[in-house]
């Protein structure tokens, strides 16, 4: 469900097809991952009265994602396509053989987990380089790189002065405990990726693969399409479900703007306007509830709280990062005298929702499950699977993808699989590293210091840290390390657990918007042949929303609903107008285009009304009253005027 945004692109333009024995050993392993994944997410060893643990599951997992991998991806550009070197067979059999020891032996490695042992350690370390490996070919080096770092660090900490400080730790101690300790290689990322983020990938293949983003789209169109700026509004609708489905911000650009773009560019946006509203539309996808991305999932587990909770806690901030998008849209329609889509361009709702209604049950089981019964997302959305499976049956159309195609949504969803499940067994030994040394809780304090006790620094300093990394590695490996090194200090200080892993978790998310690279920005800036840098500022602007409500439910954590009724109503309003309002600021246009003083001061006002203060939003309407008054007045003289001159 995460990307990142350096390196995705590249490792699929490179993929291998092996043919042959090995091109079916290839589609077989991809295609056992989900079938595996069911099985245990449904606890049928159970039933079975087979005991497996969890880390044996996952090692299972993680081994078939290894092969996969050096089977598929080739080690560089130029390397073979059609056939398999001598070098990727032999990492495919080393991570047969590492991974398969834990699979099978795990049951008699957990009393002796404290014993330091040769061939552990041996294992260890190549299973460790396997997974390095592996995430170059993938993700790319920054995320490598910090894997290395934070290693090396576990080994040589001793040597650091200053709060880097840490005990001396055997190298053979490191190996065996980043490798077999359920807190590191097996912990909660890895076990994120093999229930929940396995059970939606296969849920978002199976949909799209009998027709549900055709839907998705369809109704996008038939709701939007007819209003100004069209297009840009059923890129707003169509990429927020897209986006919470796919959980990829450029994968959702690439889907769904090589339809949009083209269309707002015709209608008259300009080339690098309709990019960053397919780009914003299609990030926010990532932070839209019900369905987050994998990081919420994550987020779910280190807080110990159920995911919904997490999803109803976003809803708010969601809906006023598309507030904002869907007023910048409209307001920019109406100052450039844009029209909408032509009616005979437009499909009949009523025809979409007669040929598609049934796609809307499987959503329905999944969130009545999910918010109503309160079970496990992962088996929520296998039955979202199953639900899917056999309502497509009954349609023609759709029954032959179902029946036809079963091996290639399997194979599909191993391959989704691949990515993320590497992610986070980087993130799972950055996890252990840090445990290990001891590193987070030292450098929580060393925070807490520098910071002289105030949040709103240490807030500047997560949110910096959060776009930088995020610039090179994906939105669960930023959050991860973030939350670890830094949710600590920011709870320290008074801010809300939850409200503290969101803010991590958004600043990750905008990465892909932020310039200098902005990998969603780019993606839609290549399908409308407009200048990626102007399309990337553009999109901040866009959504500025997401750069300042973070910062507002950190300290006043109303907007995530934590407080009295009373304060979360009263603050949601404020918050909905001020958000309007600094739409209207960023635009420039209201009745009319508006001076620079006059943007200037209806964004003040809009600050202070989405501050959480009351007396920051009684000044804020002080601001903005006599402001609105102002150009409502005009535009009434205005009108007079055009009435008088029609009449005469």
């Amino acid at each position: 469900m995460p990307e990142t945004s350096t390196g995705k692109d590249a490792a699929r333009a490179r993929i291998r097809d092996p043919k042959g024995f090995i091109g079916i050993l290839a589609k077989t392993t991809l295609g056992i991952i989900p079938v595996v994944g069911t099985f245990y997410v449904l606890h049928l060893p159970e039933y079975l009265r087979i005991a497996i643990y969890k880390e044996q599951y996952l090692a299972l997992v993680l081994t078939l994602i290894l092969i996969s991998t050096f089977l598929t991806v080739p080690a560089t550009k130029s390397a073979a396509k059609e056939r398999l070197p001598w070098y990727d067979a032999l990492l495919a059999i080393l991570a047969m053989i590492t991974g398969g020891y834990v699979v099978v032996f795990y049951a008699e490695i957990i009393p002796t987990l404290g014993y330091l042992m040769a061939h552990r350690i041996i294992m260890g370390g190549i299973m460790i380089i396997l997974i390095l490996e592996a995430a170059r070919r993938l993700v790319g080096w920054p995320i490598v790189s910090v894997g290395i770092l934070l290693i090396l660090y576990s080994a040589y900490a001793y040597l650091l002065p200053g709060v880097l400080n840490s005990r001396m730790i055997p190298w053979g101690r490191v190996l065996s405990n980043l490798y077999l300790s359920p807190g590191s290689l097996f912990g909660i990322p890895l076990a994120v990726v093999g229930t929940i983020v396995f059970s939606f990938i296969f849920f978002g293949r199976l949909l799209f693969s009998v027709g549900g983003g055709r839907f998705l789209s369809d109704i996008a169109l038939a709701l939007m399409g007819k209003y100004r700026g069209g297009p840009a509004k059923v890129a707003i609708v169509a990429s927020s479900l897209f986006g919470t489905l796919s959980g990829s911000a450029s994968a959702n650009v690439a889907m769904t703007g090589i339809i949009t773009i083209p269309l707002m560019k015709r209608i008259g946006y300009r080339p690098h306007v309709a990019a960053a509203i397919e780009a914003v539309a299609s990030t926010g996808g990532l932070i839209m509830p019900p369905i987050m991305a994998a990081t919420a999932f994550i987020m779910a587990e280190f807080l110990d709280v159920p995911y919904p909770t997490v999803a109803i806690s976003a809803f708010i901030p969601a809906v006023l990062y598309y507030v904002a998008v869907f007023t910048q849209v409209h307001l920019e329609a109406v100052k450039e005298g844009l029209e909408g889509l032509a009616s005979e361009e437009i499909p009949s709702l009523k025809k979409v929702m007669k040929k598609g209604w049934f796609y809307l049950i499987p959503a329905a089981i999944l969130l009545y499950c999910l918010f109503i019964l309160y079970m496990q997302p992962s088996t929520s959305a296998l039955y979202a699977v199953g639900a899917t499976a056999v309502v497509s049956l009954f349609k023609k159309e759709t029954r032959k993808f179902v029946t036809g195609k079963a091996l290639t949504i399997l194979q599909e969803t191993g391959r989704g699989l691949m990515q993320v499940g590497i992610i986070c067994a980087i993130a799972g030994l950055v996890i252990g590293s840090i445990s290990l040394t001891g590193l987070g809780l030292s450098l929580s304090d060393a925070l807490v210091a520098l910071s002289g006790g105030n949040v709103m620094i240490l807030l500047l300093l997560a949110a910096i840290g959060a776009i930088i990394l995020g610039m090179g590695m994906p939105v669960t490996a930023t959050y991860i390390m973030l939350v670890i090194l830094i949710a600590p200090a920011l709870i320290k200080l008074g801010v809300e657990p939850l409200a503290a892993h969101l803010f991590i978790m958004y600043f990750g998310v905008m990465s892909f918007l932020t310039p200098p690279v902005a990998i969603a920005a780019y993606v839609a800036a290549s399908i409308a042949h407009s200048e990626p840098l102007q399309t990337g500022f553009t999109g901040v602007r866009l959504g500025i929303i997401a750069y300042v409500v973070p910062f507002v439910f950190a300290l006043s954590p109303s907007l995530i609903l934590i407080g009295s009724v009373g304060d979360i109503v009263l603050h949601v309003i404020t918050a909905l107008l001020g958000t309007v309002v600094l739409a209207v600021s960023f635009v420039g246009y209201l009745f009319d285009r508006l001076s620079i003083p006059k943007r200037m001061c209806f964004a003040l006002g809009a600050l202070l009304l989405i501050a959480p203060q009351w007396e920051g939003c009684v000044i804020g309407m002080l601001i903005i009253l006599p402001l609105f008054s102002w150009e409502l007045r005009k535009r009434r003289h205005r009108s007079r005027q055009t009435s008088d001159l029609e009449h005469h």
